[in-house]
């Protein structure tokens, strides 16, 4: 028996090395591009699609023609997916249509003639900073800005602002400029062989500029004084920018020109995912991944160490006289597996995290080997719905088979509580912010449709396979406890202050909070700052570390409290890795108002509801990790001494 730690030390340890060497090459991560690649020959017609208006201000997107701009003369919108509709995504056609590679300059959208209603509309969402957002051949529409402080270097924003509020002309008064020139770059790749394109870039240079005509209105062919095709000149911003005022009119009208570009189709979304400093990513992962290995690493020694000795010392016991002055956690092993309060609770929790747990890995597999591709938009969050449809037959399993362990056998009561509770919960979260979001008329509200497929997909598949588990799970043999437990419950010892229930949970959540606050800071920045986020790669070996951390913290925070004679470790052990889902909260209220610019009550009712139902399945996946861990460790200790 007292070779089980040393083998189990060595396991670890093999394990931890083997780990770091496949994962490091891991962190690079690629994608597949998502969509199959489209030739065009010259002269091909390129159609830009127009997307949602969105705000970092606000957090609430706006369909495109939500604002009076230039309409086609039929919209057409484009087929959603369910990820698509969730995320806001309003993507229709545009009058914006060219041909490859054939510039252009000075070609007219239309004219519109404000009044007070929309100077107002455009006026607010340029106070707020809407940006519009572009597609052309699946590629998003990108602003090129020049870094000031490092040279020859560029960042790219999503999409262009909507307008611009200054002062112009020694006016000490702001106005408001809108952004109705557009000078589009498309970047193409040749074939030298076949002369066939693929287009590989996207951008755009908006401008605010106060066209100017003679004589009568004439359609596209009215001759604009400001733009000039045949000496390829426009006026920029600085000469005379178009004011948004009632009774004003403003011609929309853009350039196109294209460049041929060495990047291929196949690595053509590269620029688009390396909008973040990469250095400053690199360095804060490795130094939170070191850092938490070595952590975890000293938390093993230390308690297979401590273990060896106690295993040894107990099966070393020869005599009645010897074993009656036991002491540590040998002595309440007649207690330490009676059925917890609020067991049936308990084993709720269990089975929705086994369900979630079971979620994010099998997401976090398919997005490292590269198929939840950005091009493909709303394809992460489709995949994480319908795998959490799906992964509802382990949640019964989970939940069933603890439960008949308590010696329960009302199985369908709590596989009905199981498949309900907290998608409930966060339903009803979510049904209160998307009223809020339709009180806004934000296309982000989701449709009724869509709320009723949602429905389908709880009642219709996830009800019914948990119920399948639950099934399974309750045929099988009830597991049984590697002691007894005594009739009559033995009495807890007073505790010293640090270990008290409330203390001890509170540091526990610490450490497997610090192996995600790094990481946390990207995915926050990428969820509400509207960048992308790709380096799954690293996400999956700070998810190992999370399940390393929250497991070993646990088993030693349980370890101490048995050696106490505190019996009660269920709930706790479950508690102890949960709470780090506290420091997630209020790490994300940091956030709020450190990172963001949100002034608006409404948006910071968004931002800390969908942050409360982030923390609160954070806390379902790491209580879930700290239970078994604490489950598996405390059946091997008491199976590896002898019990008299």
């Amino acid at each position: 028996m007292a070779r089980g730690p040393l083998a189990l030390h060595r396991w670890i340890s093999l394990s931890l090395s083997l780990f770091v060497l496949f994962f490091v090459h891991a962190a690079h991560c690629f994608y597949l591009p998502g969509v199959a690649p489209q030739d065009f020959k010259n002269g091909d017609d390129l159609n830009v699609k127009v997307n949602k208006l969105t705000s970092i201000k606000t957090q609430l997107p706006y369909s495109y023609y939500s604002l009076p701009y230039c309409r086609p003369g039929k919209i057409v919108d484009s087929a959603e997916n369910l990820g698509e509709v969730l995320r806001g995504d309003r993507i229709e056609n545009s009058p914006y249509a060219f041909k490859m590679r054939e510039p252009k300059m000075c070609n007219i959208v239309c004219h519109t003639t404000l009044d007070a209603k929309t100077a107002k509309e455009f006026k607010e969402k340029i106070d707020d900073e809407y940006r519009v957002n572009m597609i052309l051949d699946n590629l998003p529409l990108v602003v090129p800005i020049r870094r000031p402080d490092q040279e020859n270097s560029i960042v790219y924003q999503h999409g262009f602002h909507v307008g611009l509020r200054g002062q112009y002309a020694g006016s000490k008064e702001e106005k408001h400029f809108i952004h109705n020139h557009l000078i589009f770059t498309v970047k193409y790749h040749k074939d030298p062989v076949t002369d066939l394109s693929r287009i590989v870039g996207f951008e755009v240079k908006p401008f605010s500029i106060k066209h100017e005509y003679d004589g009568q209105w004439k359609e596209e062919q009215t001759r604009l004084k400001t733009c000039d095709p045949h000496a390829k000149r426009t006026v920029t911003n600085s000469e005379s920018p178009q004011e948004v005022e009632a009774k004003k009119e403003i011609i929309f009208t853009y350039d196109v020109e294209f460049q041929e570009s060495d990047v291929k189709w196949a690595s053509r979304w590269d620029t688009y995912l390396l909008m973040a400093d990469d250095q400053i990513h690199w360095f804060s992962i490795v130094n939170s991944l070191m850092i938490v290995l070595f952590l975890s690493g000293m938390v093993a020694m230390i308690m297979l160490r401590t273990l060896y000795r106690d295993i040894s010392k107990y099966n070393q016991l020869e005599t009645q006289e010897e074993a009656q002055e036991e002491t540590g956690w040998k002595l309440v092993h007649g207690d330490v597996f009676r059925p917890p309060s609020n067991s049936d609770l308990l084993c709720i929790y269990v089975g929705t995290g086994v369900q979630f747990f079971g979620m994010i890995l099998v997401t976090m597999i398919f997005a490292v080997l590269g198929f939840l591709s950005p091009s493909n938009r709303g394809g992460l969050m489709t995949a994480m719905l319908l795998l959490w449809v799906f992964m509802g037959i382990f949640a019964g399993y989970s939940s069933v088979r603890l439960f008949k362990m308590f010696k329960g056998t009302e199985w369908k009561k709590i596989t009905l509580k199981t498949a309900v509770t907290f998608p409930a919960t966060v339903f009803a979260i979510f049904f209160v912010l998307n009223a809020i979001i339709w009180g806004q008329k934000s296309s982000g509200a989701v449709p009724f449709g869509t709320m009723f497929a949602l429905v389908v997909l709880w009642f219709g598949i996830s009800v019914p396979l948990v119920f399948v588990g639950s099934y399974v799970g309750f045929k099988k043999p009830a597991i049984e406890d590697p002691v007894k437990t005594n009739k009559i419950p033995r009495q807890i010892p007073e505790q010293a202050w640090y270990m008290n229930p409330a203390f001890s949970i509170l540091i526990g959540g610490i450490l497997p909070f610090g192996a995600v606050f790094i990481e946390l800071f990207f995915i926050l920045t990428s969820i509400w700052l509207q960048q992308f986020y790709y380096i799954f790669g690293f996400l999956f070996i700070v998810f190992v570390i999370l399940i390393v951390t929250c497991a070993e913290i646990t088993i030693v925070l349980c370890y101490f409290q048995l050696c106490s004679e505190d019996y009660l470790w269920w709930w706790r052990s479950y508690l102890t890795s949960g709470s780090s889902a506290l420091y997630l909260f209020l790490y994300a209220a940091f956030y709020f108002f450190t990172k963001l610019e949100i002034t608006k009550p409404v948006s910071g009712i968004l931002y800390f509801g969908y942050m409360l139902i982030a923390s609160y399945a954070f806390f379902v996946l790491t209580g879930t990790i700290g239970f078994y861990a604490c489950f598996w460790f405390t059946r091997l200790i008491y199976s590896s001494v002898k019990i008299d």
